[in-house]
């Protein structure tokens, strides 16, 4: 996501801009939750293998970034429902290919934990909520897209500066990454994809901002079948 508002003011409450960026993706990270995104390129799509659960975990940190202000998650993580059957959260389809588009499904809201800012005494709290929409296209590269509920991701700052940021303010957002097919884990990289925010609060925050950039990498891995990879092919 990229942000255009950056100033001392308004630092100590990016944070805040940031996380929701992120997660509006990581989103997180975030990995099961896509919807089509425009530039994903129609074309057959499988995701196998079809009915099996799969996670996707933060295989490094996660960077979300509003202006010169940054913060860092070292955690994050979307898995299925336990017992693995409650729901259809973070399954690949059983109706798992697509001749014409991609494969879309659901995830659970990825959690953010972990967080610090680059700025002295101000600390960032992420919260996700609502149930995610995902979405896998096979192409060069593969991309795998999450849609992000309305409000489904808010981040609050506290110390210095008292902030509240809503990703997707006024509807659902898309953020889209790049898949690559691995054994046993397969990587989606969100690059700095931007998302729409509202800010709120008093001096120090970045209310004028509309947009923050997220960035992480994901492991995917399945949890029904340890040994049989998430892929994606045509």
């Amino acid at each position: 996501m990229r942000t255009t508002r950056s100033s001392t003011s308004r630092s100590a409450c990016l944070p805040s801009l940031l996380l929701r960026g992120g997660l509006t993706a990581v989103g997180a990270a975030a990995v099961v939750g896509m919807a089509a995104a425009p530039a994903l390129a129609a074309g057959s799509t499988t995701v196998g293998p079809a009915g099996d659960y799969f996670s996707a975990s933060l295989s490094n940190s996660a960077t979300l970034t509003v202006g010169s202000v940054t913060v860092t998650c070292s955690v994050s993580q979307s898995a299925p429902s336990q017992p693995l059957g409650t729901n259809s959260a973070n399954q690949v389809p059983t109706a798992n290919s697509n001749p014409a588009g991609p494969v879309t499904s659901t995830i659970n809201a990825p959690t953010f934990t972990n967080c610090r800012t680059n700025m002295p005494l101000v600390n960032a709290q992420v919260t996700t909520s609502g149930t995610w929409g995902i979405s896998a296209q096979h192409g060069s590269p593969s991309t795998v897209s999450f849609q992000i509920p309305q409000g489904g991701l808010e981040v609050q700052t506290s110390g210095l500066a008292s902030c509240h940021a809503v990703t997707a303010p006024d509807g659902p957002a898309s953020v889209a990454g790049d898949w690559t097919n691995g054994n046993p884990a397969s990587t989606l990289v969100f690059a700095g994809d931007t998302v729409p925010v509202e800010v709120t609060g008093g001096f120090g925050c970045p209310t004028a901002a509309t947009q923050g950039s997220f960035s992480a990498t994901y492991q995917v891995r399945n949890v029904s079948t340890p040994s049989s990879p998430i892929n994606i092919t045509a």
